[in-house]
């Protein structure tokens, strides 16, 4: 996206390993007017100085001494990447058995996060008391999942583990992207109202512990949130922190985006050419589906989201402007229409019901009232020259050459989805969008055309399962960086939006899990 709003999100190689270099986010942008924003997200990160490799030979160590490690005597020595130890093992006099050669065992210095000094303190005592040596908090993987790790180095002297401190301090603080200072907005009504339990208790104490300090705001009612951003001195933090659903997370990201066109003197309208938000956003999920912070971490867990915060590791995602007749209705990652648009229409109906239910009460209803829209819908298609790398073999055939060719669909329409990432959530584990990616350049256009009842909802059964969704005579995708659709008149009388009581001239879209109402066409770039 040709705008960026940080949120952060892990690598094969650790959590601070970068698979998507940075030269990408910063690429001239060749596929149209397309937004980016970035998330601190597991596929970000980077490298401290050093070693870069991480395996190559032994450098001298800028420290070295002797520390107990779970109750045995270690050689410790730490170099400009690593921290390693191996037990000392004393020579037996007398003996003609050759010993083995005692285990090494190391840390990366970028997968530590925090260091602290080891004290014993009385009840009640808030400074001071026995030092017991260093305390080393690392960032752990297995698969998506991220979790801290506390590994206690025991000395005694005081001047000896000052220096250790100081030194191992001075060495993380010169990691890139990680944030002293966070905004944290929490939706304390977001899904049960779980999110202020989700943020004081798993979050908070891990901010506390990497010496972040944290300026927390509980929202009031909707639309706080960009109310907050519009007025927000952001220049005093190093990122935004939103902790609630995909709605409060949409809301907070076009919130970003668009303080940041006001700060650069744009005229905002249907035509913005925008510019990236300033600051990364780091997403905590507390949602019912949370589809954002899922297709960024490949897991919905709030203490993973606050790793991938603290170590710095920031993905570029793309994003998308909606608009109408040369206005911009919002910034968002991804839109349905149709049976998507209805169906929520009708939950947002049904509010005091518990949200599990409400999604359900809503897909049920829609499903026993299923019409079809008739539908003007033109895209411009990524072209085989624009196409990213890991598409070229699956969709280069079947991808026009020419650049800025505008294709034509008519009819009658039961869903048409437009998504930027992958949206995958626990309903959906190979995501909506499955052809897409987070920061590709590139919008999945999905079109169901009108078809029965049983054949419909067989296609949306197959997003739980590993069979392709898309393998349908009445589906059809495409690749594209532009669509406009224009609803038309709808050939009975009465509309067919009676059963959510909205009135024929506005037509219901859900974008990233909120309503939008257009009684005109809508164009997503």
């Amino acid at each position: 996206m040709a705008s960026r709003a940080p949120v952060r999100f892990p690598g094969s190689g650790g959590p601070g390993v970068n698979k998507h270099l940075s030269p990408r986010s910063a690429r001239s942008d060749s596929m149209g007017e397309r937004r980016r924003v970035s998330a601190w997200s597991e596929d970000g990160g980077a490298r401290a100085g050093g070693d870069p490799g991480g395996g190559g030979g032994r450098l001298v160590p800028l420290l070295r001494g002797i520390f107990h490690v779970e109750k045995t005597s270690c050689d410790v020595s730490l170099t400009s990447s690593r921290l390693l130890w191996s037990p000392i093992r004393p020579d037996t006099p007398g003996s003609s058995k050759v010993q083995a050669q005692p285990q090494e065992a190391s840390i990366e210095l970028k997968d530590i996060f925090s260091v602290k000094l080891k004290r014993r303190r009385l009840a009640g005592q808030e400074k001071g008391g026995t030092l017991l040596g260093l305390t080393i908090f690392v960032c752990i993987r297995k698969g998506h999942k991220l979790k801290e790790k506390a590994i206690d180095f025991h000395n005694l002297s005081e001047d000896f583990c000052d220096i250790w401190h100081r030194q191992l301090k001075e060495i993380l603080n010169g990691f890139p992207n990680r944030p002293k200072c966070l905004k944290v907005i929490i939706n304390p009504h977001s899904h049960k109202g779980e999110a202020p339990n989700v943020y004081y208790r798993h979050v908070a104490p891990l901010f506390k512990l990497a010496d972040i300090q944290a300026h927390v705001t509980e929202t009031n009612y909707k639309g706080h949130a960009l109310t907050l951003l519009k007025e927000c001195e952001l220049q005093e933090y190093d990122g935004i922190v939103c902790v609630g659903g995909d709605g409060t997370v949409s809301e907070v990201v076009h919130g970003l985006l668009l303080r940041a066109q006001m700060d650069a003197g744009k005229t905002v309208n249907g035509n913005l050419s925008p510019v990236r938000a300033p600051l990364p956003l780091g997403i905590i999920p507390s949602g019912t589906t949370d589809v954002l912070a899922y297709s960024l971490h490949g897991i919905k867990h709030p203490v993973t989201a606050a790793l991938h915060i603290i170590m710095g590791n920031i993905q570029p995602v793309d994003a998308c402007t909606f608009s109408t007749e040369d206005k911009l209705l919002r910034f968002g990652f991804s839109s349905m229409f149709g049976f998507g648009g209805r169906s929520l229409a009708l939950a947002e109906k049904h509010r005091w019901m518990p949200s599990s239910q409400r999604r359900d009460f809503a897909v049920i209803k829609t499903l026993a009232s299923l019409k079809p829209d008739n539908c003007e819908l033109s895209f411009l298609p990524i072209s085989s020259q624009q196409l990213p790398f890991h598409h070229k073999r699956k969709h280069e055939d079947s991808l026009p050459e020419d650049k800025d060719e505008w294709k034509h669909i008519g009819g009658e329409l039961l869903n048409v989805s437009i998504m930027a990432i992958p949206c995958l959530c626990s309903m959906a584990p190979g995501g909506l969008a499955p052809n897409t990616r987070l920061n590709d350049g590139t919008m999945e256009l999905i079109i169901v055309r009108n078809t029965s009842r049983p054949e419909f909802v067989k296609h949306l059964k197959r997003y739980a399962t590993q069979k392709n969704q898309f393998d349908f005579p009445f589906v059809e995708t495409h690749l594209v960086k532009e669509v406009k659709l224009c609803p038309q008149n709808t050939q009975n009388g009465n509309g067919f939006y009676e059963h959510t009581e909205l009135s024929e001239d506005l037509h219901p879209w859900n974008i990233d899990g909120d309503l939008l109402e257009a009684s005109s066409e809508v164009h997503v770039r």
